[in-house]
């Protein structure tokens, strides 16, 4: 049986890869697309639908998200929808997936299976990896006020001493290094990593199919395109933000270079099968994202009665309730919370017993800025807040597929993103 390889490099723009290639940069990603070409993929056209968690669900289901459902990130745990893992394991090929994006580990005899950050669900694999998913998963989802436990800070050496590989040594320096004057190395160190234990798991378990997700690039299109040296538009990010002449678009695209290099060396007689879902394009204009420093107690602090909340990606986080009225009383509160000029803070979604709410004010928080929510003042918002980043790219609908398994370079061609399913499913025939 052959061996897959599909590398889920999220949200990656092709287009801005080949400016860099022209200039003699990123030779693994040059030689790919001058060898075997690419096909582009199309998605939804309803904006709200292009979100990397309802896109990949589509490319593990192979259906549109009218057949699927799963909106928000994490709904894929309550969803029967059936995954392009079970589907090949039932045909008996063995699977392995790391951080696999709004997707859920239903597999009876995995080679090994990491779930993502924000989705949690059941690490398959050696116990130092559960301790290592339970680290990255607090770090990621208390990346905006920078906390990382004791217990986390403890497991993430444990995963780095087990997992990481001596000729990246140099590599995490350089993130390590730099991480204080660029905080998007952070992101990038978290892929380097899992790009280890991927291959440290793949090389002793040789499953039939795997996958690896990287966000790190994603992240850093969406808040740096503006300081990308390939980016031939107006706007520029404050000095305060990312120093002018800094690019944080290549150092991702290099690190993703370097990952890419490095897969097709340990798996050189695999097909190798780069998919980005999704890819993005910049802004016409900055817009600022942030994100609630402690969740329970803002709700609190505005007299919401809970059971739960659970952050999820960015600005989002989900609240679970005893009662129906309990949902619907919070979505009330939040609905109506207002800046003194009358902009909107919150947009929320109600569930039933739970509601989604995403922070969805746009513009800079500055100090002791005033809301008010439900008749409560809020004088001093910008202490129940952490900036997360000025937003510079947003979605496109097209996403790109490099395939080794194609003999040779063909005229660029677009197909439906849910067809990448049915790819990989006849990549194991019988």
């Amino acid at each position: 049986m052959s061996r897959v390889v599909l590398l889920e490099m999220n949200e990656v723009s092709i287009p801005f890869v080949e400016r860099y290639t022209a200039k003699g940069l990123l030779p693994a990603f040059r030689e790919m697309i001058d060898r075997y070409g690419y096909v582009q993929t199309e998605s939804e056209t309803v904006y709200e639908r292009l979100e990397p968690w309802i896109q990949w669900v589509t490319l593990h289901s192979g259906k549109t998200y009218s057949e699927h459902g799963i909106f928000r990130l994490g709904d894929a745990v309550n969803s029967g929808v059936r995954q392009i893992y079970e589907e090949l394991e039932c045909k008996g090929v063995r699977v392995g997936a790391l951080s696999p994006m709004n997707t859920v580990n239903r597999l009876k005899s995995p080679a090994f299976f990491f779930p993502d950050p924000w989705t949690g669900g059941v690490v398959s694999g050696p116990r130092d990896l559960t301790r290592l998913y339970k680290a990255i998963a607090q770090a990621v989802n208390d990346n905006a006020d920078h906390k990382v436990t004791p217990a986390s800070l403890t497991w993430l050496l444990e995963g780095f001493i087990t997992y990481f590989r001596l000729s990246n040594l140099p590599i995490y320096w350089s993130f390590l290094r730099r991480s204080g004057t660029r905080p998007w190395t952070r992101a990038l160190f978290l892929d380097c990593l899992l790009s280890d234990v991927f291959i440290k798991l793949w090389t002793k378990t040789k499953p039939d199919f795997a996958s690896l997700f990287l966000n790190g690039t994603a992240h850093i299109q969406h808040h740096y395109f503006f300081n990308s040296s390939v980016y031939s538009g107006k706007q520029k990010n404050p000095e305060w933000y990312v120093r002018s002449g800094v690019d944080p678009l290549l150092d991702a695209y290099t690190l993703y270079d370097s990952i890419l290099d490095s897969i097709r060396s340990i798996a050189p007689d695999a097909r190798i099968i780069v998919a980005t879902g999704l890819s993005q394009e910049p802004y016409d204009r900055p817009i600022y994202y942030y994100r609630l420093r402690d969740h329970a107690s803002f709700l609190r602090a505005v007299n919401i009665r809970f059971h739960r909340v659970l952050p999820r990606m960015s600005r989002d986080f989900l609240i679970e309730f005893e009662t129906d009225d309990d949902a619907v009383t919070a979505e009330r509160i939040l609905s109506t919370a207002r800046t003194d000029d009358g902009k909107v803070i919150f947009e929320v979604e109600n569930r039933g017993r739970s509601i989604f709410v995403t922070l969805i004010y746009p513009f800079a928080i500055s100090r002791g800025m005033r809301i008010v929510i439900s008749g409560i003042e809020l004088s001093e918002f910008d202490k129940h807040v952490a900036f997360v980043a000025i937003k510079n790219g947003h979605h496109l609908g097209t996403g790109y597929v490099i395939d080794t398994g194609l003999p040779q370079k063909k005229p660029a061609s677009t197909v439906p993103l849910v067809s990448i399913f049915d790819r990989l499913l006849s990549a194991f025939p019988g």
